[in-house]
C-alpha cells in the first residue's frame, strides 16, 4: 500500500474490504453524532500519521453530507491542503464538495472560479472534478471555461483531470465534447483521455 502511494504515508496495511466493513460498525455506532462531531472527528483523524484514517475521515462526512452547512466548503478545501494526494483529493472533490454543491448550486460557480485559480495543484485539480458526477445537471459553460483556463499548464495531474472530466461529460453530451476538443488545444494527455470512452464507443477516429 505504502508503495503504492509512493511511500508518502504510513499504512495501517488494512485492505479496502476488511477496512469498510470496519468503518461500517463504526460508522453504525456513532450514526448519532451531530454535524460539528463528525467535522471535528475528521480533521482529528487527518492529523494521524495512517493512511487510513483519513480514508475513515471521508466516510464520516459522506454520512453526513445532507447536513453540511454553508460554511463546509472551507472545511474541505482544509482537508484538500493536508496530506493531499490524489486518492482523498478526488474523493473530496468528487463526491464531498460535488454534493455540496448540488444542495448550495448557487456557490459552484464562485468557488470554482476561485479555486482555479488557488496556487495549490491540489484545489486547481479539485477545481476540475466538482462536477464529475453531475450529468445532466452539468454547468457546461463553467467546466469549459475551467478547463480553458487550466489546459496549458505541464501537470500530470491537471492534465489527467482535465481529460477525466471530459471524458465523464461526453457520456452525456458527447457532441459537445467533440466540438471543444475540435476547436481547443489540450495537452495530448488531456485529449487522449478526454476521447477515450468516445473512442471505444467508435464516435470518433482520430
Amino acid at each position: 500500500m505504502e508503495a503504492y502511494m509512493k511511500n508518502q504515508f504510513r499504512f495501517y496495511g488494512i485492505k479496502t474490504p476488511e477496512r469498510k466493513k470496519l468503518l461500517a460498525q463504526i460508522l453504525k455506532e456513532y450514526r448519532l453524532l451531530t454535524q460539528a462531531e463528525r467535522v471535528r472527528t475528521a480533521l482529528l483523524l487527518f492529523e494521524e500519521a495512517e493512511r487510513e484514517c483519513q480514508y475513515a475521515a471521508l466516510a464520516l462526512l459522506e454520512k453526513g453530507k445532507k447536513h453540511a452547512s454553508q460554511s463546509e466548503i472551507d472545511i474541505y478545501k482544509e482537508l484538500l491542503l493536508t496530506k493531499s494526494w490524489w486518492d482523498t483529493v478526488d474523493m473530496i472533490a468528487s463526491n464531498l464538495c460535488g454534493d455540496y454543491f448540488k444542495k448550495y448550486p448557487d456557490m459552484l460557480e464562485p468557488i470554482t472560479e476561485q479555486w482555479r485559480h488557488s496556487s495549490n495543484l491540489w484545489v486547481r485539480r479539485s477545481s476540475l472534478l466538482h462536477q464529475l458526477k453531475f450529468k445532466e445537471q452539468t454547468n457546461e459553460k463553467l467546466l469549459f471555461e475551467t478547463i480553458d483556463v487550466l489546459k496549458d499548464e505541464k501537470e500530470f495531474f491537471i492534465e489527467k483531470a482535465i481529460g477525466w472530466a471530459l471524458r465523464e461529460y461526453s457520456k452525456t453530451n458527447a457532441q459537445a465534447v467533440i466540438n471543444y476538443l475540435d476547436h481547443t488545444k489540450c495537452r495530448p494527455l488531456s485529449r487522449r483521455e478526454g476521447l477515450k470512452w468516445l473512442k471505444n464507443k467508435g464516435l470518433v477516429h482520430q
